[in-house]
This record gives C-alpha cells, sequence and structure tokens, in this order.
C-alpha cells in the first residue's frame, strides 16, 4: 500500500475522500467540534507542500437525496480556511460542469472542496458511472477517511479502480497502524473495555478478543444482560432477552480461555430515564423493581480502575454509563482517568471511535491517551477481521 510519505504530488492533482462529517449548530450551521477536520490536516498539507493541487470530497450527514441546505459543506469552508491559514474554493456540486471546470483549472497549492457526495443516491450505492465521473477530477486518488472504510460507497471503494495511483492518507494509515498494534503486537497486561448499550453490537469483537486478552471488562447497558443471565434481579435495566444464552457463553468462554472476565458488581441506579430522576447505589444483582441501572457504581469503577492502571495495553470501546447525563457519567469518567493513568505509567491506549472518542475529548483528556479513532464502526470491523472494501481498495 503505497502511503503519502512515498509520493510526491509536485505538477499531480490529488483526488482525496475525506471524513468531514462533522456536527453543525442546528441555527448558524457552524462546526461545533473540529476532531475530524484537524484530523486531515497534515495530509492536505503535505499534497499542498509538494506543490500538488487538492480536491476534498466528503459525505455530510444523512440526506435523503438531493440537497438539503443543513446538510451543504459550505457551512464547513469558514473553519477549514482558518485551520488551514488558506482559501479553499467551493463547488456546489461534486460532478457537474462547474466542479469539472474548477479542477480543471486548478493551480498547484490551490485547494477545492466540492459539495456534499451524499446528495447523490448513487454515492452510497457504490455506482460505477457516478465514480468514474468523480474520478475525472483528478490524476492520484488517496483515501484518507478511515471512518468510511467499511462502506462500498462510489468514493471510498469504488473509484479506486480509474487510478494508476492511489495513496493511503495519514489518517488511514494511522488508524490502520494503531488498530494493528492492539491486535498483533499487544504488550501484556492487555485489557480491553467494551461498554455500550448492547452485547450484539460486540459479539464478534469480544470473541475475537477472548483470544488475545488478559482482562475483559464490560460495563455500560450490555452488563445487564449478562445479570440476568445469571439469575440476578435487575429491574427495569435495559436486557437483550435474546442474548441471554449468549452472555452465558461467552462467561464460560472467557474461563475455559483463563481471561478474566470483569462485571461491575454494583451501578448508580435511578427510577427514570432522566439525568433529574431520583437515584441511588445497588448490587447489580439485586436492582429492585421500577428502578434501572444507568452507570456503574463505586465499587465497579474502582476495581475496573485497579485492572486498568495495571495494564500495559488498552482498548476502549463504549462508555460505562449514560455519560450524556452529568448525574450517570463518573463511571465513564473513572475509566478515562484509569486510562490516562496507565498510559502515563508507560502503556498503550487506543480508544475506540464513537461515543468512547467523545466522552474521552468531553473530559479534556484527548491528548492524554496514546491513540483517539475517529472510526467507530470502520474500526470495529476492522477488528472483527472483516476486510474493509476502502482498505483493500487501496492495495
Amino acid at each position: 500500500m503505497l502511503t503519502l510519505d512515498q509520493y510526491n504530488f509536485a505538477g499531480k492533482k490529488a483526488l482525496m475522500r475525506v471524513d468531514f462529517n462533522v456536527p453543525l449548530d442546528k441555527n448558524t450551521f457552524e462546526v461545533t467540534d473540529f476532531t475530524r477536520l484537524n484530523a486531515h490536516i497534515r495530509s492536505i498539507k503535505k499534497i499542498i507542500s509538494d506543490g500538488g493541487s487538492l480536491i476534498l470530497m466528503s459525505h455530510l450527514g444523512r440526506p435523503k437525496g438531493g440537497y438539503e441546505e443543513k446538510y451543504s459543506l459550505k457551512h464547513i469552508i469558514s473553519s477549514l480556511k482558518n485551520i488551514l491559514g488558506q482559501e479553499v474554493q467551493f463547488s456546489s456540486d461534486c460532478i457537474s460542469d462547474e466542479a469539472v471546470n474548477m479542477a480543471k483549472n486548478l493551480k498547484s497549492g490551490e485547494i477545492l472542496l466540492l459539495e456534499n457526495l451524499r446528495f447523490y443516491a448513487e454515492e452510497e450505492k457504490g455506482n460505477i458511472d457516478f465514480a468514474k465521473k468523480l474520478a475525472s477530477l483528478g490524476d492520484v486518488y488517496v483515501n484518507d477517511a478511515f471512518g468510511t472504510a467499511h462502506r462500498a460507497h462510489a468514493s471510498t471503494a469504488v473509484m479506486a479502480q480509474f487510478f494508476d495511483t492511489r495513496v493511503c492518507g495519514y489518517v488511514m494509515q494511522a488508524e490502520l497502524d494503531n488498530a494493528k498494534k492492539v491486535l498483533e503486537t499487544a504488550e501484556k497486561p492487555f485489557t480491553a473495555i467494551m461498554g455500550g448499550a448492547k452485547i450484539s453490537d460486540k459479539i464478534l469483537i469480544i470473541e475475537r478478543l477472548l483470544d488475545k486478552v488478559d482482562n475483559l471488562i464490560i460495563g455500560g447497558g450490555m452488563s445487564y444482560t449478562f445479570f440476568k443471565a445469571m439469575g440476578g434481579e435487575i429491574g427495569s435495566s435495559l436486557v437483550e432477552e435474546d442474548k441471554l444464552d449468549l452472555a452465558k457463553t461467552l462467561i464460560e468462554k472467557a474461563k475455559n480461555k483463563g481471561v478474566n472476565l470483569l462485571l461491575p458488581e454494583d451501578s448508580i441506579i435511578a427510577d427514570a430515564f432522566n439525568n433529574d430522576a431520583n437515584r441511588k447505589e445497588a448490587d447489580n444483582t439485586h436492582i429492585p423493581s421500577g428502578w434501572m441501572g444507568l452507570d456503574i457504581g463505586k465499587k465497579a469503577a474502582e476495581n475496573f480502575s485497579k485492572v486498568i492502571e495495571s495494564s500495559k495495553t488498552v482498548l476502549w470501546n463504549g462508555p460505562m454509563g449514560v455519560f450524556e447525563m452529568p448525574n450517570f457519567a463518573q463511571g465513564t469518567s473513572a475509566v478515562a482517568k484509569a486510562v490516562v493513568s496507565a498510559t502515563e505509567k508507560g502503556g498503550f491506549s487506543l480508544i475506540g471511535g464513537g461515543d468512547s472518542a467523545a466522552a474521552v475529548n468531553q473530559l479534556g483528556f484527548g491528548d492524554k491517551v496514546s491513540y483517539v479513532s475517529t472510526g467507530g464502526g470502520a474500526l470495529l470491523e476492522y477488528m472483527e477481521g472483516k476486510e474493509l472494501p476502502g482498505v483493500k481498495a487501496l492495495s
């Protein structure tokens, strides 16, 4: 796979798929989180400093087919200009005559941003004609959008075939390198922390990790399915009734493989799914009727923290509770602090995208862990052992 450092873009027109799917303010349409914009700056600057010109393409949100004002990429231009410190041209369509002409007239060192690819249904369908039209805009294909690498869309996988030169961007490279580090060369003790609502979302990765980890910590909503499977009373906590047998099987598998499986022994429970609900602590096998677990309790947070802090490799995917509500964010915060502590002691920590990345950034710990992935679903699929279309297309 060709990397950015192995290629000189002088006199070339690079067509780069980025992930500018950023959150915008509902009223002003201003960018509210710059993480994804900042992530691509290094790749952009490398191409420009080589003397290449650059055409950026991305999706934003989930438009229903056709133009929607709230999903227009024009809203990110001023933020992008500020971060890059240079002009960014904009084409109000990605394959129109306007786009073709602007791309054709682009000079060395100039940047053009194309309008949202998903205003065309053909993008998500992986339509070959649409991919060919997009490909005609540049000489070299660069993919830096790891977050969409698990999708066989026109811009992420299909259009690569129309280029002799296909290059892996810095974000894509870093995501793959860090995932491989955890999966293939993890220093022991290796602890994986799995949170979030459902076991069903994480079955494949949990099964794969059982062959690799020393400790597997389960928190968040999915833990109550395990407690119910073991005969505990979980009140009205979240449960996947059809996954009780699976939970028992996973407990058994961990035991047979010598993996230390840690479940939270207590919870902060509430009488409603609401930040202002009445709340108290409870043992996870005795949650009263009408009450639900919304965060791990103090004992669980202490036990988890001890194991995490003594680990040499930590993979974290999914929060420990409903961290969006301040009264139920303590567990996630405690785990984040423990991951930071393990990192400061020389350990390697990978935060696996999505909600865990949001939590770590929200707590201000983003630069205190080894790597924060921007590729939620793509990272999970890669770690499950699946071949990602966007990665395959670069090889």
